[in-house]
Parts: C-alpha cells; sequence; structure tokens
C-alpha cells in the first residue's frame, strides 16, 4: 500500500469515489461538480483544494482532500472536506495511514489544526475520530446556501 499526494490523472476515479462518498452518505445526487471543474479546481493556476490518496497495486482504495481555511482565531486551518476508504479496503488500516499523513502535512504547514464534519449517523467514523481525540462541537450548527 502507498500514500501519495493526488495528481491530475488521478481526477476521473477520485470522482467516482466522490460519487462512492455521496451515495453513502445517502446523497447519490447531489454531486454536480464537472470533471473539467474538479481538476481546473486542483491542477488550475490557483488550486482551492489539495489531498492524498492511498494505493494498492494501482488502485486507488481511498482519499483524503482538504482545502485551507482561515480563522480570525487561530489563523489557517486545514479543512477536511472529504475522506473515503473504498467498502473492500476498511478494515486494513488505510484510513489511520490517510488520517496521520494529513497530520503531517497540516504540521508541515504550520497549519493550527484540522476541521470537518461527521454527520451524527456516521458511527464508523465517529468512532474513527475518537481515537485521535478528536472534539466534537455539539454547539454550532452547519449552515450553507445554494447560489
Amino acid at each position: 500500500m502507498n500514500i501519495r499526494r493526488i495528481v491530475k490523472d488521478d481526477c476521473v476515479a477520485l470522482l467516482h469515489l466522490i460519487q462512492e462518498l455521496a451515495e453513502y452518505e445517502r446523497e447519490p445526487e447531489a454531486v454536480t461538480v464537472t470533471l473539467d471543474h474538479f481538476i481546473e479546481s486542483g491542477f488550475g493556476n490557483s488550486p482551492v483544494w489539495y489531498g492524498f490518496v492511498a494505493e494498492d497495486n494501482d488502485d486507488i482504495i481511498g482519499f483524503v482532500l482538504y482545502y485551507i481555511r482561515y480563522s480570525t482565531w487561530k489563523g489557517q486551518r486545514m479543512y477536511l472536506e472529504d475522506f473515503l476508504v473504498t467498502e473492500k479496503a476498511r478494515g486494513r488500516g488505510v484510513g489511520k495511514l490517510l488520517f496521520d499523513q494529513l497530520i503531517l502535512e497540516a504540521r508541515d504547514k504550520n497549519f493550527n489544526g484540522i476541521v470537518w464534519q461527521v454527520l451524527k449517523w456516521n458511527e464508523p467514523a465517529i468512532q474513527f475520530y475518537k481515537k485521535y481525540n478528536a472534539r466534537f462541537d455539539d454547539e454550532w450548527l452547519t449552515c450553507s446556501i445554494e447560489i
């Protein structure tokens, strides 16, 4: 197994995994990003996302994708947008390898922390994050608008 940075040629496979994640999160119709937009956003003149993949025999079996968020209270922080290990690869330590790589990246870039969301019903993910002593905030609500 190999953990490495995402490269442009991974984007088609990543969109398939993003769709798998959306299906797992019970929102299969929510993925509307195009391949061109996804590639431009990660590899264009002003990339806005970064990440790592886990490979096993040249098959991508997991990924983490993040962007840089700015907090006026804390400074630059990493926002973990997506984190997925394929169903067939779960239970083999892939998630730990990816998450540990993410922590190393945050330290290397002098970010002040990592922030992410987890669905309340996603008990396997919650238990995984608890192993890292993650703080779960029950006071703030996630808000969004579609433009």
